[in-house]
């Protein structure tokens, strides 16, 4: 009898007596209309077929008296499937997540007694009605029912209700209710794992006693997150994953820089730099780790470490740099991963292989739930320029975000629910079970390797101390605390555990212990003293402090036609939008004798030129595969078939790849993980554009804490750029500034350029020196304000002779001007849109402009000091420099570079400001008196008579 037979057989040999003949009613009905039965028995039907008996004679059906009808009986069958998948669904409700704290528990979704069942009900069900895969030893629905609920409301529970795939919920669910999910240890890998517990909690309290008061983060209530991590480490190394990139904020930091990280000891003590008895010196040889020339706090830094097969390495584990915005180092850590994975070496699109880099991720609950930028990553997972193959999510689950209550942190029961948005699975684990723990992570990477997808897991623990151990959690959380106080640590719980089950001897946990306590002391007492007790800070690279002059940016002539027709080169059978076409036909003969070309295809030439230069160039933003302002077209699609074309990639002369996206509508989070593939590919061209430049302030943090600072604290280089679009055209507040006067604040140390450029030609030479800078000493992020209006403007627009000869021009020459230099009286300085105002006002004025000179400050930082000294010298009779600027005086470049010009004046000259006043925001709203002021400001810059202060009437 085949199997499917005998199953049948024995399913249909559960029923009896008057059930018999209402199944036999029922099943006539559901041969006619399928509809016509309750849901319940459709299934069964559809499942099952006719009722066995049916094949039998009719004659030897006996029937027997039942207390119970047959609709009855099979309402409660249909009761008890709804009680098996609440139990699927909410088991976790009741679930023993909880090591302190929370004990209710709300159980009335999985209780039998809500669905009308009673032990009996249950027991009278066969167990292959409610669990067609039940295991050996479920006889009956009861059984069922309590084998659920040890595997779902357990020390280790799941929720994947909201996964909308069919194959990744079977999977799931196949993995909890088959048990493979759980990690089968022999008693010698316990006696490790609790050594390991034993060996992170000795640190922690070495650190507790030796550096009383000290600030550490410390992970204890969290423990088992090591031995979670070195799982991680462990499935990586067996699948040769080249990289594991990592990211977390502070609390259990040091512990897993130690652990993990394998950051030595030593090191880590000498950071501890105010401890009473001593200064601390690392022994020699163990201060390996990069740092800047500032530095940063010891819980901020991260770390490299390489795990070999002999000499070869087999996995590069990389804790990402963070500052204490907790978490915005998840896209960073994305951009890590993501470029490790990308071959940029042939043209087209990069090709990514998700095997060779996996992100792992470590969460705050309160900022899990609670920043912002946490939503942007998740939302970067799925998306084809962003996903990284799935990332493994913990959330350090400590109950308290600092001293603030759950009830007051989030609208949502779990820290863990955002992630739910993103259908990413989620487990919860009882941080008091080291065993659950690292089992979590078996399902976990294993789903992530099978679906290529992020998968969260739920930490639940505590914090021993407060949010950092010079602070007295128990003004805010008394009844919490005392919990706490009262609660042995994860190592003694598992310890105890161990014991019971005869896995270690009474004693053997205390061994370990004194182990650990004596192997550390050990090494601090081994330390030096730092006889002068003063620690002396470092320098800056000296290749910083150097100018950018020995970077040769030209092309040659032939090689720039060469390029732009195999731009305008299509795909046989492309069939481009008309219109479109025509107007990038037009580039076709810019770079012929007579004519220029605008910056639309003076930046075509510049990414095709270093393509050609073997460099690969990744740019992405909103909505600039096309610009937003429709200037680049760098995607084209076919109107006929709406596939699309790059004629970057169409290049026969690209030796790299060119990674074009759209973004989504992201600022800190896609900024995040541009600067991360940056820091990570350094020897590509990484460059992000905001839709309008104002948008930026989206990521001030990432400008803050990462691009501007990260070389001088943490040693981490980027060679990224950042293309702002800036300029006042009346279109106003959230559209005109790219917030120049932030980026110039923040200037300093050569951290980077800042830069305002106003021809296609010094657009090309500054981003094709940008590109020659990548992974040298004197590499640094690029922010340069970009054009609007301007883009299409033929005063913008450059020769040829401006692409094959010279290079980028920090000081500029104002175009159009003539130069009498015996005669200037005024020089006039600005950078950006306004200069081009200027010049059109001067061009359409029938004055004579000889006392006039006119400079254009291209590089704003490093401010072009030699230059401009050089320029002055040229000018005997001059009275005044008048800076001009479009902004507010409070905003754009006055304030940075007042200081500069006033320290060029010489005796008898003055310093005068012309443009707006002080303003709280950065442009008005109304076109019309935009114009009106514009035009002052114009005006005043080229009237002959000095005046005063223009923003004292403007």
């Amino acid at each position: 009898m085949a199997q499917n037979e005998e199953s049948n057989e024995r399913f249909w040999g559960t029923f009896h007596g008057p059930n018999m003949g209402y199944i036999e009613e029922q099943y006539d009905l559901y041969k006619e209309n399928h509809e016509a039965v309750d849901p319940s028995l459709r299934e069964i039907f559809d499942e099952h077929g006719a009722p066995e008996w049916l094949n039998q004679s009719k004659g030897t059906i006996q029937a027997t008296t039942q207390k119970t009808s047959p609709i009855d009986d099979v309402k409660k069958l249909t009761s008890a499937m709804k009680l098996v998948e609440a139990i699927r669904r909410f088991g976790h409700l009741e679930a023993d997540i909880y090591p302190v704290g929370r004990k209710e528990r709300d159980t009335e979704l999985v209780n039998p007694e809500t669905y009308g069942l009673s032990e009996q009900d249950l027991r009278n069900m066969p167990a292959s009605w409610l669990w067609e895969q039940s295991p050996s030893g479920v006889e009956d629905g009861f059984d069922v029912i309590q084998k659920l609920k040890k595997l779902y409301s357990g020390t280790i529970t799941f929720e994947y209700d909201h996964v909308n795939n069919d194959d990744e919920r079977t999977w799931l669910l196949e993995r909890i209710e088959s048990g493979e999910f759980h990690l089968k240890l022999s008693n010698e890998e316990q006696r490790q794992l609790l050594e390991r517990l034993a060996h992170v909690e000795g640190f922690e309290s070495f650190l507790q006693k030796t550096f009383v008061g000290q600030k550490r983060f410390s992970i204890e209530g969290l423990e088992a997150m090591v031995p979670m991590l070195d799982r991680i480490v462990k499935y990586a190394t067996e699948d040769k994953v080249e990289h594991i990139m990592m990211g977390m904020a502070h609390r259990g930091r040091l512990s897993v820089l130690a652990h993990v990280l394998g950051k030595p000891y030593d090191r880590i003590f000498s950071e501890f730099h105010h401890s009473p008895d001593k200064e601390l010196i690392p022994s020699e040889g163990s201060t390996g780790i990069n740092y800047g020339w500032t530095g940063d706090v010891k819980y901020h830094f991260g770390a490299t470490k390489e795990v070999k097969d002999g000499d070869e390495i087999e996995t590069r584990i990389t804790l990402a740099h963070n500052p204490s915005h907790l978490e915005f180092v998840n896209p960073v850590v994305e951009g890590f991963a993501r470029a490790a994975q990308d071959n940029r070496s042939e043209s087209g699109y990069p090709e990514q292989d998700i095997n060779k880099a996996v992100g792992v991720l470590i969460h705050g609950d309160a900022a899990f739930i609670g920043e912002g930028v946490v939503a942007e990553t998740l939302n970067l997972s799925g998306l084809p320029g962003y996903k990284t193959g799935g990332t493994l999510h913990i959330i350090a689950n400590n109950l308290v975000g600092y001293t603030t209550n759950q009830e007051d942190g989030r609208s949502t029961r779990y820290a863990s629910d955002l992630a739910k948005g993103f259908e990413i699975p989620i487990i919860h684990v009882n941080a008091d079970d080291p065993i659950a723990c690292v089992s979590a992570i078996k399902i976990a990477y294993e789903y992530r390797q099978k679906f290529h997808k992020d998968f969260l897991i739920d930490l639940v623990g505590y914090r021993r101390y407060g949010h950092n151990e010079m602070d007295e959690p128990r003004t805010t959380q008394p009844y919490l605390y005392q919990d706490i106080d009262e609660h042995s640590t994860a190592a003694k719980v598992f310890a105890d555990r161990l014991k019971v089950e005869g896995v270690v001897d009474n004693d053997e946990f205390e061994k370990i212990k004194d182990q650990v306590e004596s192997s550390l002391r050990g090494i601090y007492d081994g330390m030096k003293e730092n006889n002068t007790g003063e620690a002396e800070a470092k320098n800056m690279p000296k290749a910083l402090a150097n100018g950018l002059d020995r970077f040769e940016t030209a092309v040659p002539l032939e090689d720039l036609k060469a390029l732009n027709a195999g731009i305008l080169k299509r795909p046989e059978g492309f069939t481009g939008f008309k219109k479109l076409e025509k107007i990038l036909k037009r580039r076709e003969n810019v770079l012929e004798e007579g004519n220029k070309a605008d910056w639309g295809a003076g930046e075509a030439l510049t990414y095709a030129s270093i393509l050609n230069d073997g460099i690969p160039i990744r740019l992405t933003g909103q909505d600039t595969e096309r610009g937003t302002f429709a200037h680049r077209h760098m995607v084209l699609h076919d109107v006929k078939t709406a596939e699309t074309y790059c004629p970057m990639h169409g290049l026969d002369q690209a030796k790299a790849s060119f990674d074009i996206r759209n973004s989504p509508l992201s600022e800190a989070g896609v900024l995040g993980f541009e600067y991360g593939y940056s820091v990570q590919s350094k020897n590509t061209l990484v460059i992000w554009e905001a839709q309008f430049g104002d948008f930026a302030n989206a990521g001030q943090v990432i400008f803050d804490q990462f691009i501007a600072a990260s070389r001088a604290k943490w040693g981490e280089k980027s060679n990224m750029v950042m293309l702002l679009p800036h300029g006042y055209e009346g279109q106003g507040p959230e559209h005109s500034s790219a917030r120049l006067e932030r980026f110039l604040q923040m200037a300093a140390e050569k951290n980077w350029i800042v830069a305002n450029v106003t021809s296609a030609a010094q657009f090309f030479h500054l981003i094709r020196r940008q590109a020659a800078l990548r992974d040298k000493e004197e590499a640094r992020p690029l922010v340069l304000m970009t054009p609007k209006s301007l883009l299409r403007n033929q005063r913008v627009a450059s020769t040829a002779k401006e692409f094959v000869e010279g290079k980028f021009e920090p000081l500029r020459q104002q175009p159009n001007l003539k130069v009498s230099k015996k005669n200037a009286k005024r020089l006039l300085i600005g950078s950006g849109k306004v200069m081009v105002d200027v010049e059109d006002a001067i061009d359409n004025s029938e004055e004579n402009f000889d006392w006039l000179r006119a400079l254009r400050l291209e590089q704003i930082y490093p401010f072009p000091k030699k230059e401009l000294e050089k320029a002055l010298k040229e000018l005997p009779n001059l009275e005044e420099i008048v800076w001009v600027q479009e902004e507010p005086k409070n905003m754009g470049s006055w304030d940075f570079v007042d200081d500069y010009l006033r320290d060029l004046l010489s005796e008898g000259q003055s310093l005068r400001y012309i443009g707006r006043p002080d303003r709280s925001s950065p442009a008005v709203g109304e076109p019309n008196i935009h114009k009106t002021e514009q035009n002052q400001i114009v005006r005043e810059a080229i009237n002959p008579s000095k005046g005063g202060d223009s923003s004292e009437r403007n």
